[in-house]
């Protein structure tokens, strides 16, 4: 008889079934799983593909480039000349005097214009980096390359240059795209501590209520972060303030109407919409002009690029031209709050009604 060192029967171990192994496979790693980190895998190659697409190769598309000489026919002319570049680098008009020129472009109507000087080889041209860095080093390679094969030379002049802080024009992009960050991670983390759809639709409201407090305490940080503590954007404290408010609100009302109508799926939408298409599209480190047909079309159509433009607006070209982008800003705000109070009461109906059969 085999006995143990302590004299005692030791039964040998039965094999673990195959069929019990791949059943505890399946309920460790259930189908539902499986779908989620296929979306995570897809959400992954969206980003790269996203990111590299459009800032892989970046061509300027018909920058508004207004043109100025002491003949009207001769600006008409030379804009036509540098309108016709192959691919369309340029958009240029005639403009009547330098000093319409130098207006428009402080309005944000003009990116850059050409002074023509006819009684020298030596033209002038005017160009805002505060309007677009990128563009205003785009627009300068591309007339320089002209001027030359005129036997002519440019001198640069900065009209609207960055403040000292603002190095490289890219605050602004990183302080909203903080904004959106911060909308929609509290959104989510509402939605984790008491379930992604609200259980009743007053549950929705509060929801929605909690979000305001937070944006406007979200914007003011950010607005004094790039003001009063790093001095990188100075001088519109208040304007910066409310509408970082508005930013976050509308990155965290969207976030709660794709989880009423998702589920913790709606958290993925989320980042489709705001980090995989929108900050790649917003015009930070290359602005619209200079991103590919699609990025370009996505710029002024969701918050990030409205934005983004809407603080180079406010700090640099007077406040010109950011209606559109606020109303925008504003309709997303609105709609996802819509949007996330209406599902909420559809669900709880038939949730109510399921019951009552």
């Amino acid at each position: 008889m085999t006995t143990t060192d302590t004299g005692r029967h030791q039964a040998p171990e039965e094999p673990v079934a195959p069929q019990r192994v791949w059943a505890e496979f399946r309920d460790a790693v259930s189908l539902r799983t499986v779908g989620l980190i296929v979306g995570v895998l897809l959400l992954q190659i969206g980003f790269i593909l996203s990111y590299v697409g459009a800032f892989h190769a970046p061509t300027p598309h018909r920058i508004a480039l207004g043109v100025v000489s002491a003949s009207a026919p001769a600006a008409q002319q030379t804009a036509g000349q540098l309108s016709a570049i192959s691919g369309e680098p340029l958009a240029a008009e005639a403009v009547a005097d330098r000093a319409t020129a130098e207006d428009r472009i402080r309005q944000g109507e003009l990116s850059a214009a050409l002074i023509v000087d006819a009684s020298s080889t030596t033209d002038t041209l005017l160009v805002s980096s505060g309007g677009g860095a990128s563009v205003a080093t785009a627009v300068t390679a591309v007339v320089q390359q002209a001027e030359a094969t005129q036997q002519r030379t440019v001198s640069v002049t900065d009209l609207v240059p960055l403040q000292s802080g603002d190095a490289r024009g890219l605050t602004g992009f990183y302080l909203v795209i903080g904004w959106i960050v911060g909308g929609y991670l509290v959104a989510a983390l509402l939605g984790v501590a008491s379930g992604a759809r609200p259980a009743t639709p007053r549950r929705a409201y509060f929801r929605l209520v909690a979000i305001v407090p937070y944006a406007i305490l979200s914007g003011l940080a950010g607005a004094f972060v790039v003001d009063q503590v790093l001095g990188a954007l100075t001088g519109h404290f208040v304007a910066l303030w409310w509408l970082g408010a508005l930013v976050v609100a509308s990155a965290a009302t969207v976030t709660m109407a794709f989880q009423v109508l998702f589920g913790v799926i709606g958290i993925g939408v989320t980042v489709l919409v705001f980090v995989v298409l929108g900050n790649p599209s917003a015009g930070g480190a290359y602005q619209s002009e200079l991103l590919p047909p699609f990025w370009r079309g996505l710029t002024d159509a969701l918050p990030n690029g409205a934005g983004t433009d809407a603080v180079r607006h406010l700090v640099y070209l007077e406040g010109t031209g950011i209606t559109g982008h606020l109303l925008v800003i504003a309709a997303y705000v609105v709609v996802g709050a819509v949007i996330a109070v209406a599902a909420s009461h559809l669900r709880h109906r038939r949730t109510v009604t399921g019951h009552a059969a």
